[in-house]
């Protein structure tokens, strides 16, 4: 047998290659690194660094195993580790950085952009002047304003130039209508007062000359504004230069020591365990965490019994030869296996309706009384229960229905002759050799039920609300709806992506555990059947 290298391999591969193949080829390639260039540069320019990064890894990546021989028989690989590295890989890191800062609302931008809107901020200071204004506009979009300022004194103002004490009438000025204000300036229209109110260019137009400057700061009055805060880059600090109070940068926020008073925005910043440590220990986070714990883990406990129990109570009762048109009610009873859950949640939250809902308006006519659904954390929580009872107890009456096929007869036969009831056939033999094939997928449910975020959020988004909670946490929360409400929620305490990213975190170690437990049981039973 003739052995080709893979050196030579690679050589007869690429000299297979067709122009038109080739041309492609080059074309994709020239194409691809154009787009990425362009993207790499705007992130940059935009203070993504890490994004940046991520696609600068994907572009050589990309470029050595299309352009390299070497690299070429691992081409139709490399769309799919691509993808991967920038919808899996990336997401993953990048939480796990956000976790160990302080990234969330007034803290989005970094340390230049923030500083670059902080120094915006202007006072007028008691040596400056106010005036009235009116703005003019030219045809290639050039502002002038006509000021008037509490003596009457008139002046019209450019940017670059300083203030020209003019008069309606002067040269290039037109005449005065009824308040005194020209009808327009040579080269320039007149605006609405209503247009130029609501005009965003306008306060951000610096009028005169450096050192006396005007700005629009009101829809009716313009002055001579500074601005608010000097930075000192050498100390990292921000001083008012309206009272002289300075701000020290305390984890991305610059703080007054003196005051306590926080200047905003902040910038992102690196702030170590202190996610961790607001999770575990802040009193404001405390209370409703010991309950959504309590409940996160009380929640996929009930559901995972809940649903095997009635899905295997079906399955026994179907097992029955002699069970009148079982194929027609197990059919009737996997309908909620097939429609969307999204769909069926949707449909229990209508008819659950505490003041329209079909089973309340039952419930009051049989019984003189309306279920408290979203109102009352018992009956929200046993509400949430019921949907996941219907939307689960198929799965389980699928798989214990092959489960029971496949143990023996002879088992029970042989219980019958030793005169074990009913109860004790199930208990000794029927449960336990269930257990070997249904085990693992039990932990599997107990482990979706604990992130089963859907549910939660789309039912009752985690209502009702714990009394007293700082957040927006509810009764029926869990740790993955609580970290979205965290992260994109608005609440007293904002939008909160670091804190959220280090909840995630705690939760992925708590899967984790999980799926270790299942493996560890996996192979325990997987040992049982063998000895069975």
């Amino acid at each position: 047998m003739k052995i080709i290298s893979n050196a030579n391999l690679q050589v007869k591969i690429k000299s297979r290659e067709s122009p038109l193949s080739r041309l492609m080829r080059w074309l994709f390639i020239f194409i691809f690194d154009l787009f990425s260039g362009w993207f790499i540069y705007q992130a940059f320019q935009s203070g993504y660094s890490q994004l940046a990064g991520v696609v600068a890894a994907v572009f050589i990546l990309v470029n050595i195993v299309l352009i390299f021989s070497q690299a070429y028989p691992y081409r139709w690989m490399v769309i799919g580790l691509s993808f991967m590295i920038l919808f899996a890989i990336y997401p993953m890191l990048f939480t796990i950085y956000v976790a160990f800062t302080n990234y969330g609302d007034g803290h989005l931008l970094s340390k230049d952009q923030a500083l670059e809107e902080i120094q915006k901020d202007t006072y007028l200071p008691n040596t400056g002047k106010a005036y009235q204004w009116t703005a003019y506009k030219s045809p290639d979009n050039v502002y002038v304003l006509w000021l008037v300022d509490a003596d009457g004194n008139t002046y019209i103002a450019k940017v670059g130039t300083a203030l020209l004490p003019t008069k309606p009438g002067d040269p290039g000025v037109g005449q005065a209508d009824s308040n005194g204000i020209p009808e327009a300036i040579e080269g320039f229209t007149r605006l609405n007062p209503i247009l130029a109110a609501s005009d965003k260019n306008l306060p951000q137009i610096k009028f005169g000359q450096e050192g006396q400057t005007v700005q629009v700061r009101s829809p009716s009055e313009a002055a001579e504004l500074k601005p608010r805060y000097a930075y000192d880059a050498n100390a990292n600090t921000l001083t008012d230069q309206e009272n002289g109070d300075v701000f020290y940068d305390v984890n991305g926020t610059y703080t007054s020591r003196t005051s306590g008073k926080q200047i905003v925005p902040g910038y992102q910043a690196v702030v170590g365990f202190k996610n961790f440590v607001d999770f575990f220990q802040s009193p404001a986070l405390r209370g409703p965490l010991v309950q959504i714990l309590s409940w996160n883990f009380i929640f996929p406990i009930l559901s995972v019994a809940s649903t095997f129990s009635l899905g295997l109570a079906m399955a026994l009762l179907f097992n029955d030869k002699d069970f009148p048109l079982k194929k027609v009610f197990r059919t009737l009873l996997l309908v909620p296996y097939t429609i969307p859950a999204v769909i069926t949640i949707l449909i229990w939250r209508g008819m659950m309706n505490p003041d329209l809902g079909i089973i309340n308006h039952i419930t009051k006519s049989l019984f003189n009384f309306s279920p408290p659904w979203t109102s009352e954390p018992i009956w929200a929580q046993a509400a949430i229960l019921l949907v996941n009872l219907w939307l689960g107890y198929p799965y389980f009456m699928l798989i214990t229905s092959g489960a029971l096929q496949s143990i023996s007869t002879e088992l029970y036969e042989a219980a019958k002759i030793d005169g074990a009831n009913s109860w004790q056939t199930f208990r000794n033999i029927t449960l336990p050799l269930l257990l070997v094939a249904v085990g693992p997928l039990l932990i599997a449910s107990y482990i979706y039920n604990f992130n089963n975020f859907g549910l939660i959020y789309l039912f009752i988004n985690g209502g009702p609300p714990i009394s007293g909670a700082t957040t927006q946490a509810g009764h029926t929360d869990i740790l993955i709806s609580y970290v979205y409400k965290l992260a994109f929620a608005s609440s007293g305490r904002g939008v909160q992506y670091g804190l959220a990213s280090a909840i995630s975190i705690v939760v992925f170690f708590i899967v984790a555990a999980l799926t270790l437990l299942q493996f560890r049981f996996t192979n325990m039973w997987e040992e049982v059947s063998k000895n069975a």
